[in-house]
């Protein structure tokens, strides 16, 4: 712009010239004009690297209101992309990209505080993801795979379908968490089971089940593990139809494989179960609830789930339709 206007153009051709709105360039020759009016580019240039660092650092995440959001949320263990949606509801006119947020914890003179270690998997800096060999031979009598369950399972818009598995401590330990996880809402049960054996494993189903009407109970998905065993029994005692993932699938069912990886980081791997109460699993299971997330609208579990228990189901799915 300097040249330009060194060579008498106006400020409506240099605008075209460079792409920019010519009331751009007028904003920065009234900001930056010196010495008689007169526009130098050097200074300009350091009048605004000034500028911009008295502003990140006074509001590092673009202002007071969403410094502390996104702090507060943080540390009550919300990903950066709940973060970034959710203020949006609760704060209308206010937003903050997830890639701000992931480069504020990041950032090389905040490292100090150590901010990554409220992301889910904890890592100091983030990582690909991989893949591993897999075999298919499966040991569970009278299984039926996956590959014959309902279609409508497979898009998540009609709810019913559901996902178990088991989450470990230590190998010695006899006490599991056995967790159930709903496809369409996300809503999750867990339960501390007193052993591997597949009659808990029942029991637990079962459980969670008597609390749902029928057109909730369309089928469960789990892996081949023992404590699914008995899943003709669980079949004649819900009317639950029983699907098996393709052995080392484990994406096969990763509704419940992705909520375990958030319970992870309260029940680390490694650490024993047996000294876990019911009390401490069930404030697992409630924060996980009344969280919200991202592909249900940036609503928790418990509301999605609440929408469709009181008759919204149709507007709830058509919402969903276009999030997954």
């Amino acid at each position: 712009m300097f040249g330009y206007l060194a060579l008498g153009i106006s400020l409506r051709q240099i605008a075209k010239r460079l792409g920019r709105h010519h009331t751009t360039l007028s904003r920065e020759l009234s900001r930056n004009a010196r010495y008689g009016n007169a526009y130098l580019p050097c200074i300009a240039d350091r009048r605004a690297e000034r500028v911009a660092l008295r502003q990140r650092f006074r509001a590092a995440l673009k202002n007071p209101l969403v410094f502390v959001w996104v702090r507060e949320k943080l540390r009550l263990g919300w990903s950066p992309e709940i973060i970034a949606g959710r203020l949006t509801l609760e704060h209308p006119g206010e937003s903050v990209h997830l890639e701000t947020i992931y480069k504020y914890i990041y950032k090389r003179k905040n490292r100090r505080e150590k901010l990554w270690r409220y992301l889910e998997l904890g890592h100091k800096t983030r990582r690909a993801k991989s893949g591993r060999r897999v075999h298919k031979q499966t040991k569970i009598p009278n299984a039926v795979s996956i590959d014959l369950r309902p279609k409508e399972a497979d898009n998540r818009k009609i709810p019913g379908h559901w996902e178990t598995d088991n989450l470990e401590g230590k190998r010695t330990d006899r006490k599991v968490v056995s967790g159930l996880s709903e496809r369409t809402t996300r809503k999750v049960s867990l339960s501390l089971l007193p052993s591997r054996k597949s009659v808990n494993k029942n029991r637990h189903i079962v459980r969670e089940f008597d609390n749902y009407p029928d057109f909730l109970k369309k089928s469960v998905t789990c892996d081949n593990g023992s404590e699914n065993a008995a899943h003709v029994s669980l079949t004649r005692r819900t009317g639950t139809a029983v699907f098996f993932c393709h052995p080392y699938h484990s994406w096969e069912k990763g509704t419940v494989e992705r909520r375990f990886r958030t319970v992870r980081k309260m029940l680390p791997k490694g650490e024993s179960l047996d000294n876990i109460s019911p009390t401490r699993v069930q404030e697992i299971e409630d924060w996980l609830n009344n969280t919200p997330m991202k592909v249900l609208g940036y609503l928790t579990p418990n509301e999605a789930m609440a929408n469709i228990l009181t008759g919204k189901q149709q507007l709830f799915c058509g919402a969903l339709q276009d999030r997954i």
